[in-house]
């Protein structure tokens, strides 16, 4: 074999002065990736104010809608279930380009659909795209990411899902003004846009390093940790790590080697996964399901899906008016999402889990009874309890910003050991696109047998509920190389200290 570059790198790592801060290559790549979260963002987004307009031309049921609505979290679990294994087959970055180009042909199909039967073949395309951008944005990122700055680009997917709503709300509102027939395959089919800038910008994209070390491939590796670290002696470092916990014993440096007992293709991982976890992996598995369904099942999606019925429902009586409330909607969780991710590796997970959470629950509760004194009193205009209606919707989206909606994946993509991360991962993004799912087909129908203010009482009283789960079972991961991610957990509780010196060495407590 040919002599290692990494070899090279270990002889002046201790020679070399810093070179100055390499995050920037990492931003890029984060950048690049959490793209494909824009394509589920947009969706989410347009549909709310296209189902009006669909519903009208195609003569839809209040079923028929719902079940449009909500299909596509639904189809997702394809894409989310196949994305695992796909990963570590043809890469992260490969996985990357065939969730773009899913979408793609989701999204033209929508566009010119004809009938119900013709949209719902789009949305099960498009979903499939969905379900592999979900899962792979979060985990490639946290793979290239330093431990520093892990959290800060680890957030970016849901920063893009937000800007994808956002844009999503605004194709409403000025596509609305076209006739009806037209207006809505506007707003589906120009979904299709973002997956074409993501196929050029993947190009300038490295592959993940631990994907390669997986794959024997070194020195390929080594490049990309290269790019990403302030000097070659920590790039080694991260190497090094990598090699640990991908079980390579740190004597074989040459540029490609053969993997002892390599399982890089996923076998054998959902049975060590599933049927015979280690302590620790059933409590990562737990505490990723746990913050994956409580995500979904505290509202989000009823919200942002039904933004202009909520508001109907509180007294806005013009489509215009709904239309431009649900833009206000787009604009506070964007705006807040950026705070939460601009804060998540100062004050860590757990901090903003707990606050977000706690103030989803007051948010949802005062929804839930200005929504309820309306409802009572039909024919009555009760301009405190509209104020107070719209206030908590925006209020309930600035809460899930900073915290349960960037931390859900930052957490998730970081606390799997490496052989097991990307189907651990995919199973957390299943659950939790079932869970939208569910939530997305049941909303109209649990408004009305509930009421609409009964429904969101039932979302604070899961939010409550999440809020005991996060303070008992998830311990704080800050600042903690993924490689060392697994001494955290095995105790089932979240009071499990760990502190690493500055020379790297860790001393876990118990407390």
């Amino acid at each position: 074999m040919s002599s290692s570059g990494i070899e090279k790198g270990v002889v002046t790592a201790e020679a070399e002065a810093p070179r100055g801060n390499r995050s920037r290559f990492a931003f890029a790549c984060a950048i690049l990736a959490s793209m494909t979260s824009i394509i589920l963002g947009y969706d989410i987004g347009v549909m709310s104010g296209a189902a009006i307009f669909i519903k009208e031309d195609l003569k839809l049921s209040d079923v028929q809608l719902e079940i449009l609505m909500g299909i596509l979290n639904i189809y997702s679990l394809v894409g989310s279930g196949a994305a695992g294994r796909t990963s570590d087959w043809i890469g992260r970055r490969y996985t990357i380009v065939l969730a773009g180009a899913f979408f793609f042909c989701g999204a033209l199909l929508m566009g010119f659909a004809t009938n119900y039967p013709f949209i719902m073949v789009g949305r099960f395309v498009a979903g499939i795209g969905v379900g592999y951008a979900m899962m792979i944005a979060p985990v490639y990122t946290a793979e290239v990411a330093p431990a520093t700055s892990r959290g800060f680009l680890s957030s970016f997917p849901e920063i893009f899902i937000n800007i994808g709503i956002l844009l999503g709300y605004v194709s409403n509102y000025f596509f609305a003004k076209l006739p009806v027939h037209i207006g809505w395959r506007f707003m589906l089919g120009v979904g299709a846009i973002p997956s074409v800038c993501l196929a050029i910008g993947v190009l300038a994209m490295p592959e993940s390093p631990r994907w390669l070390v997986l794959q024997g491939r070194l020195g390929d590796a080594f490049k990309v940790l290269d790019k990403t670290s302030n000097t070659k002696e920590e790039a080694i470092s991260r190497l090094n790590d990598i090699k640990r916990a991908a079980g390579i014993p740190e004597d074989m440096t040459d540029d490609v080697i053969v993997v002892p007992n390599r399982k890089s293709a996923g076998k054998g991982v959902w049975k060590d996964l599933l049927v015979r976890p280690t302590p620790a992996v059933r409590h990562i598995l737990i505490a990723c399901l746990g913050i994956h369904f409580a995500q979904q099942a505290s509202g989000i999606d009823a919200v942002v899906l039904y933004s202009p019925t909520i508001f109907q429902k509180a007294g806005l009586k013009s489509k215009n008016d709904q239309l431009l409330a649900t833009v206000a909607v787009g604009i506070v969780k964007t705006l807040f999402i950026v705070v939460g991710t601009c804060v998540v590796d100062r004050f860590g997970r757990r901090a903003l889990l707990l606050t977000s959470m706690g103030g989803m629950f007051l948010s949802l509760t005062a929804l839930g009874t200005s929504l309820t004194v309306i409802d009572r009193n039909p024919g009555h205009t009760l301009k405190w309890a509209i104020v107070l209606s719209v206030t908590m919707v925006m209020t309930f989206v600035a809460t899930f910003s900073i915290g349960a909606g960037p931390v859900t994946w930052v957490y998730c993509s970081e606390i799997f050991p490496v052989r097991l991360r990307a189907q651990g991962a995919s199973l957390g993004v299943m659950l939790n696109r079932l869970m939208s799912g569910i939530i997305g087909m049941t909303f109209l129908s649990l408004s009305k047998g509930l009421t609409i203010g009964g429904a969101f009482l039932l979302f604070a009283g899961v939010a409550a509920a999440a809020w005991v789960f996060f303070f008992t079972f998830l311990p704080e991961t800050r600042g903690i190389p993924l490689e060392e991610m697994e001494s955290l957990f095995g105790s089932y509780t979240a009071n499990k200290k760990k502190n690493v010196t500055k020379e790297g060495k860790e001393v876990v407590e118990k407390h």
